[in-house]
């Protein structure tokens, strides 16, 4: 399933030197996470390394029309009465860990 984002809402790039920077998105229908990759080539492998966390609802790779953005993005929908800024943290940290380890390799 494609999902387009259609919104400017930031003015922060991503930085090309991190890997990948996320935010919440605050949706009156359902909050969700946005990962925006440096490398968009490793969506699907990070979409894949994220279903291990039991709390996720869905993982959406998006095509993104926004100002100042990665082409793609990642969209993450947990499931209801999961915290959604401990999501972001514990999704962060296991980015962090899976891109160092892909540097170690």
């Amino acid at each position: 399933m494609n999902c387009i984002c259609n919104k400017k809402l930031s003015n922060v790039k991503l930085d090309s030197m991190l890997p990948f920077r996320s935010e919440i998105r605050n949706s009156p229908s359902q909050p969700s996470i946005k990962i925006y990759l440096s490398d968009e080539s490793l969506d699907v492998k990070i979409k894949n390394h994220l279903e291990h966390f039991n709390e996720i609802e869905t993982i959406e790779i998006c095509d993104c029309v926004e100002q100042n953005r990665a082409n793609e993005s990642i969209t993450v929908f947990l499931k209801e009465n999961v915290d959604i800024v401990k999501m972001k943290n514990s999704i962060d940290s296991s980015l962090w860990w899976y891109f160092e380890e892909d540097m170690v390799d």
